[in-house]
């Protein structure tokens, strides 16, 4: 295909109508898919919005927003007057990976069907609610505690006694077939529920990975500035870190030389932490390529992807994982609240079973009523209706500190990473002293985390980590104050 035309995609058919699935999700799969599928190139031209609006029978407008959606996931770039490119580069090996899957040739870690039995203070900031600005902290006050007993009496009046009794290792089915039906609808996961392992959260799961793949010694990439609590866990396995800086389109992996025996890396592809970068649909497949050429592994901490204020939540990195190098990790600690407890592992097969048989080494530390209520929760209404009460209350909170500070602080600072998540980053101006800020608002009772503190090897400019998801409105609105005058 020639550069800059448009030939074979105009013919490119929507997939075929499945229940729940909506149209706009599968013109997003159809363009999607010939990006990664290589029918649609580098630098290739997209048809016109009213071109495929007409081709496919569906809303110009409908269309406008799936080319939207792909822009910001990096898969194409849109000019006035120069129409759609794709800009995505697909890797050959991710091409070769794709192509082995539709012919069936066996991927070298597939593995026998997993089976349903048994294989013989972050510091004092997480505790301070309502403290202003603490990072990555969720309201508890979103869900009513009346709310999520009521949950759990039907649970427990439903539990059999076998339920009471018998172990699953993996976790109770009921929860982990919701799961996996979530992570199917919502994250463009497919999954099934045998593939899925409950544990107690995120930094948990990771654990768990870096005790079944590291040994002392062993190289593990990550990102920089990056989420220091997980760092300490592969320091804690023995593991030699290599920090890859993060720029606009999220991690970069070209100092990292493919000689080092780099058995792991872990990336927040989706809003990363902290600079809430997405990751740019080239990078997600360079990293992928990259773990096919190391034998690696990669761990997707995918901790705050509800909480999407520009579009619907971006897909996974595991859900384009032909390679199966990727392990998902996922928790419900931020999505309710963050003494819940529950978190879940989707791995690879031959991963998975190293993962089970430790944990069920270990022991298990999530009870089954605590499963069950949510499985509960899961199954009706009540959680998506959750999601989408505190996605906008989150949004609302955002936009009073965002509003506040532009109305009293114009021009004293410069905002990133807004469009989703807990936190944003609020980047100083040159004449400002951070030491004297952050003291100056501790004594105001604000807690202003440095960004240098998430920082190893790169070196950027003086910033701050806003945390604003776990104040009221009237919280947000005076601590944005208090935070304009000292930054005046």
């Amino acid at each position: 295909m020639s550069k800059g035309k448009f030939s074979s995609g105009v013919d490119l058919p929507l997939p075929v109508n499945a229940p729940g699935v909506t149209k706009q999700e599968r013109a997003y799969q159809a363009i999607r898919d010939a990006i990664l599928n290589g029918l649609l190139q580098a630098s290739d031209r997209l048809p016109s919005t009213r071109v495929l609006s007409q081709r496919w029978g569906i809303a110009r407008g409908t269309v406008e927003s799936v080319f939207e959606r792909l822009q910001l996931e990096g898969y194409i770039t849109r000019k006035v007057g120069s129409g759609s490119l794709v800009s995505a580069v697909i890797p050959d090996s991710y091409l070769k990976a794709v192509t082995d899957t539709r012919t069936g040739e066996p991927d070298r870690n597939e593995s026998v069907e997993i089976e349903e039995t048994p294989v013989r203070q972050e510091g004092r900031y997480r505790a301070q609610v309502g403290v202003p600005f603490v990072a990555r902290l969720a309201s508890p006050l979103l869900i009513a505690p009346a709310e999520w007993a009521a949950h759990l009496q039907r649970a427990m009046a439903a539990m059999k006694p076998e339920q009471m009794c018998d172990v699953e290792p993996q976790g109770a089915w009921v929860l982990r077939d919701q799961i996996a039906q979530y992570l199917r609808k919502h994250r463009g996961i497919d999954c099934r529920a045998e593939q899925l392992l409950i544990t107690n959260g995120i930094r948990h799961s990771i654990d768990l990975v870096a005790r079944c793949v590291l040994k002392p010694g062993d190289d593990v990439c990550v990102e920089d500035p990056g989420y220091p609590a997980v760092h300490r866990i592969f320091e804690k396995a023995g593991a030699n870190l290599l920090y890859a800086p993060i720029d606009n389109e999220g991690i970069d992996l070209h100092g990292i030389s493919d000689s080092a025996e780099c058995r792991l890396a872990y990336v927040t592809p989706a809003h990363q932490s902290p600079l809430g970068v997405i990751m740019s649909a080239t990078r997600r497949l360079e990293l992928l390529d990259w773990a096919q050429r190391q034998n690696a592994w990669i761990i997707e901490d995918d901790y705050d992807s509800e909480f999407n204020y520009q579009s619907a939540p971006l897909p996974a990195l595991k859900s384009i994982d032909s390679m199966k190098r990727v392990v998902y990790c996922g928790s419900f600690n931020q999505a309710l609240f963050s003494n819940l407890r529950l978190g879940y592992i989707l791995a690879p097969p031959e991963l998975h079973h190293r993962i089970l048989a430790l944990w069920h080494t270990i022991g298990r530390s999530v009870g089954v009523s605590e499963q069950l209520g949510l499985a509960e929760f899961m199954r009706g209404p009540a959680f998506l209706r959750h999601l989408r009460r505190s996605r906008q209350e989150y949004q609302t909170l955002r936009d009073i500190v965002l509003d506040t500070l532009m109305a009293e602080a114009p021009g004293r600072y410069r905002i990133s990473g807004e469009h989703a998540g807990f936190h944003l980053i609020l980047w100083l101006s040159p004449d400002q002293d951070e030491d004297a800020l952050v003291r100056e608002a501790e004594r105001l009772g604000l807690m202003l985390q440095p960004l240098r503190n998430s920082c190893r090897e790169i070196d950027l400019p003086p910033a701050f980590v806003l945390g604003f998801a776990a104040l009221t409105r009237a919280q947000a609105r005076n601590s944005a104050r208090q935070l304009a005058r000292l930054l005046h």
